[in-house]
């Protein structure tokens, strides 16, 4: 398999590299022991063979889905050292256009994630307090919790960040000794890793199917030990999954137990986690518990920047603003997107008010995301040349596993389940949209050669008559030929207003399908009249164009290549570097169009969506100072037959 030459060696393992691992990668999947041996059990009497059967298929699939799938498979397929939905991606989207939609269906489902997990997990961990006090209001509890958490984004996670590790090391090592307490007082839940039980639940016993959708919940999270192959590398997920893993199984296996050991009753409100506490350690137990759901879902909200920020870079998503709190490398914070998961999450929180309300909405949204990453990697095996046979084994048997997940899932969807659908679609839709409306711009953009107006351009420069705009003139322009620019930024310079300047400088910024790249290159069109300066830069790269042109025009006058003095006599005799102007185009819908109503109804709602996200130029990170924004029509079809008559008298 291809390895990617990433910024790290992604198979190096570090003490420091395993206990970041377990603070930022399995924040989700560690928590659902919280719940989900309670989901698969619910408002039934405990059954031996359903606990038996349902434990089984936890266990393959930990096995089958995370192990194998993910920790095995997925994570040797990294885009120079990064991974997650996007960047897997953008490793085969230049053989596969066709997978487009289904990667922003993909995305727009681990969005969705985002704000389903903080309420079932934080919420999962708080009403283990109705256990020592019965009466307490756990809904304002969480909601404070959820408050706080989406409050100190806007500061980044450097400072507590540094404990995640620790404390789920800690969180790991509860949730195994709790487990191997009661594992050992009734060893014939061994007998699960049979997986004749898991078959004996799925076929035979009546409504066991369904239970799939509960079993399910034991998975969620495992694309996140892909998404965060960049944070933490290959070798040290890999090595600090066997310790997560085995935590995880034995505090499944003792839920199991003790409810073996009530086989015939009910729950009754009771939650299997916190029944293996001792009562000296539910206090202590509930408070690691509620740490370890807060970290979950800093991680969800952590992933949801990152992926929204590959996403507008990929085109998929509107272009709105991103801070970074710290140079610390992943510190990002996307404001709009903190309080749109927010609102998502108290939403969530007052609509079902309990985790096990919040059940049937979990799981559903992601087994969307996890059938998308099997089309992508089935891709990508084949175009690696992989053995064919591997390719379609791979894909016949996860397709069929998780549309079985899929399956069971949607008997959850009218009793939550369609929350999770539904945000998931509109996020989907924001994403269709913005893409579609970008195709159709893309096609109809107007590109003339810069040759043919280099005379005029150099004439224009030397004409005294007009008042000179800038010493240094700058378009941003989308042509990614050298040789071209949009014909609209002709029409700017010469018609709109005559733009006098000494030099013309035309910047395109080309956004790689690799994540990290910092390149770019310098035509020098005209000497000390027309430069174009084309960027390369990765799809994870923060674009500072302000900052990028400054330096090479730096190492441009280092290297003479060019002369940025003004060019007024007074100013010149003493250096006096010119002043730089930036012009950006801001593209509006012309009313002087006829479009099918569907396209009309893209436009439509892409302009409406594009007024609340950032403008051209902060996107490019410019001076706002130095920017001129020039809006001009988009005449996509124009209305060419108009019944207009002349009267006279």
């Amino acid at each position: 398999m291809e390895q990617g030459n990433g910024h790290h060696n992604l198979d190096k393992i570090s003490g420091a590299g395993l206990l970041v691992a377990l603070g930022i990668v399995y924040g989700d999947i560690g928590t659902s022991p919280l719940y989900v041996m309670q989901a698969i059990i619910g408002k039934s009497r405990i059954n031996e063979e359903v606990v038996l059967g349902a434990l089984s298929c936890v266990f393959w699939t930990l096995t089958l889905q995370t192990t194998i799938k993910y920790v095995v498979l997925i994570l040797r397929a990294d885009n120079r050292g990064e991974g997650g939905t996007l960047a897997l991606f953008a490793l085969v989207r230049r053989h596969a256009k066709w997978l487009t939609i289904p990667t922003m269906i993909g995305g727009a489902a681990l969005l969705a994630d985002g704000i389903i997990c903080p309420p079932i997990s934080v919420s999962s961990a708080v009403e283990g307090l109705e256990i020592l006090y019965p009466n307490i209001q756990t809904v304002p509890i969480v909601l404070v919790i959820l408050a706080v958490l989406f409050l100190i984004q806007v500061f980044g996670t450097k400072v507590v960040g540094g404990a995640f590790g620790p404390i789920m090391l800690v969180w790991f090592s509860t949730l195994g000794i709790l487990g191997f307490s009661h594992v050992i007082q009734n060893p014939l839940v061994i007998k699960a890793l049979n997986p004749y039980y898991a078959y004996q639940l799925l076929v035979e016993h009546p409504g066991g199917f369904a239970l799939l959708g509960a079993v399910f919940l034991c998975t969620t999270g495992a694309e996140a030990l892909y998404s965060d192959l960049g944070h933490c590398g290959r070798g040290n997920i890999r090595i600090s999954w066997v310790f997560v893993k085995f935590t995880l199984l034995l505090n499944y296996f003792g839920q199991s137990a003790w409810l073996m050991a009530h086989n015939g009753q009910y729950l009754n409100g009771r939650k299997p986690f916190y029944e293996l506490m001792p009562d000296w350690f539910l206090l202590p137990g509930i408070a690691i518990a509620t740490m370890a759901a807060i970290i979950a879902s800093q991680a969800l909200i952590t992933g949801s920047f990152t992926l929204v920020s590959e996403a507008i870079r990929l085109n998929f998503w509107p272009k709105i603003k991103l801070k970074y709190p710290s140079a610390q490398k992943g510190q990002l914070y996307v404001p709009s997107i903190n309080l749109l998961l927010f609102i998502g999450c108290v939403a969530v929180v007052l609509y079902f008010k309990r985790s096990t309300n919040m059940e049937a909405a979990y799981g559903l949204a992601i087994t969307l995301t996890m059938l998308v990453d099997t089309l992508l990697m089935s891709y990508y095996l084949y175009t690696h040349r992989y053995n064919m046979w591997l390719v379609i084994v791979f894909l016949v048997v996860y397709f069929a596993v998780e549309s079985a997940f899929m399956l069971a899932n949607l008997e959850k969807f009218a009793h939550g389940g369609w929350v999770s659908v539904l945000i998931c679609t509109i996020l989907a839709t924001v994403m269709f949209i913005w893409l579609k409306a970008g195709q159709i711009k893309a096609q109809l953009t107007e590109y003339t050669k810069l040759a043919t107006y280099i005379d005029a351009l150099k004439e224009l420069s030397r004409d005294v008559s007009i008042p000179k705009y800038a010493t240094h003139l700058v378009f941003m322009s989308n042509a990614s030929r050298t040789s071209e620019v949009e014909s609209k930024i002709i029409y700017s310079i010469f018609e709109k207003r005559p733009k006098r300047a000494d030099i013309y400088w035309f910047v395109h910024v080309d956004t790689t399908d690799e994540p990290y790249t910092m390149q770019y290159k310098v035509d020098v069109i005209e000497p000390d009249d027309v430069i174009k300066v084309t960027f390369r830069l990765g799809f994870r790269i923060e674009q500072r164009i302000n900052l990028y042109l400054r330096r090479i025009i730096e190492d441009m006058v280092k290297n003479k290549e060019v002369d940025i003095t003004s060019r007024y006599e007074s100013l010149h005799r003493h250096n006096v570097i010119g002043d730089f102007r930036f012009v950006v185009l801001e593209k509006f819908l012309s009313y002087e169009n006829e479009l099918p109503i569907f396209e009309q109804l893209i436009m439509k709602a892409y302009f409406f969506i594009k007024s609340f996200t950032n403008s051209e130029d902060k996107w490019f990170g410019l001076d706002s100072s130095a920017v001129k924004i020039e809006k001009v029509p988009l005449i996509i079809r124009a209305i060419d037959k108009v019944n207009l008559q002349r009267i006279y008298g």
